[in-house]
């Protein structure tokens, strides 16, 4: 069984799922004692080739796990990848003297994982960030297999079975009825043959209101009368550094400024964050 191991990639190939899986399926159990003596090893000795059998043996059950998550429009790829990190963090953490067997640990791990990975990806904006949302998203989901709407009857009871209330059960039954919109691209034909213009052109554009554009002028102006009045308050050592730094184009290098002024590039630099605070203070003072 170890050398089989010590040949098998655990990555999911892009191309040949089919193949993993068969090969997956065709490493053996673990037997209880042989469970218990590999994660013995790791958990007292830190035994990274007892851990990697501990991972490989149980590689079956996060195919059988991802299976379960099939109807969230991801690929099954993808989802065992992520089984695989849950159960990764199941063995670095399981506990042999607990009494349990590691599938029974891992369970939880492997389906957070995948959980975690589904919410990320089912759609552009998140449906559920809470743990009573995630918990209400992946029950909902099933019920909503034999069942296309909910009574006022069944949402109470959804509601009492989860501890929510009947208000989270309508809101995330509301959030998986939607649907993902493309804010740029023309939306569907109606059944009058028109397609409407994307939602991105009913914005209204600011870009040439009179107002905003005084408002915007007056506000440069200010701002310049403001820099202008503080820079008047410098050295004229820290007004040239100043100018030529960040005013100028293009703008001196710290180097440039070293040659002219005949001191250390970091000398400048230094001469520059303290002109940067007083003009900083400067310009607060004016400002009230």
């Amino acid at each position: 069984m170890t050398q089989s191991l010590q040949t098998f990639d655990m990555m999911v190939p892009l191309q040949s799922l089919e193949v993993y899986i068969a090969r997956v399926n065709q490493i053996p159990v673990l037997t209880a004692s042989e469970e218990h003596e590999l994660a013995t090893r790791y958990y007292d000795q830190q035994d990274l080739e007892a851990a990697r059998q501990l991972v490989m043996s149980h590689l079956r059950f996060v195919v059988r796990i991802a299976r379960g998550y099939k109807g969230y429009g991801l690929a099954l790829g993808d989802l065992i990848q992520e089984g695989n990190i849950g159960l990764m963090k199941a063995v670095k953490r399981f506990n042999p003297q607990i009494g349990v067997r590691l599938v029974s640990f891992a369970v939880h791990w492997i389906k957070a994982e995948i959980q975690e990975f589904v919410l990320r990806n089912w759609r552009i904006v998140k449906v559920a960030t809470t743990k009573a949302q995630r918990k209400l998203f992946f029950n909902l989901r099933k019920a909503r297999k034999q069942l296309s709407w909910f009574s006022q009857e069944e949402v109470e009871a959804v509601a009492e079975d989860l501890g929510v209330t009947p208000e989270n059960v309508r809101e995330m039954e509301a959030r998986l009825s939607s649907h993902d919109m493309s804010f740029d691209a023309p939306l569907e034909d109606d059944e009058s043959g028109h397609k409407d213009h994307a939602p991105v052109l009913y914005l209204e554009d600011h870009r040439y209101d009179p107002s905003r554009q005084l408002e915007k002028s007056d506000y440069t102006e200010q701002s310049q009368d403001k820099l202008a009045q503080a820079l008047v308050k410098l050295d004229v050592r820290s007004q040239q550094i100043i100018q030529e730094r960040w005013l100028n184009e293009p703008k001196a290098t710290l180097q440039d400024l070293a040659q002219r002024y005949n001191v250390s590039a970091e000398r400048v630099r230094q001469l520059e964050q303290n002109a940067m605070k007083k003009l900083r203070g400067a310009m607060e003072g004016l400002e009230a």
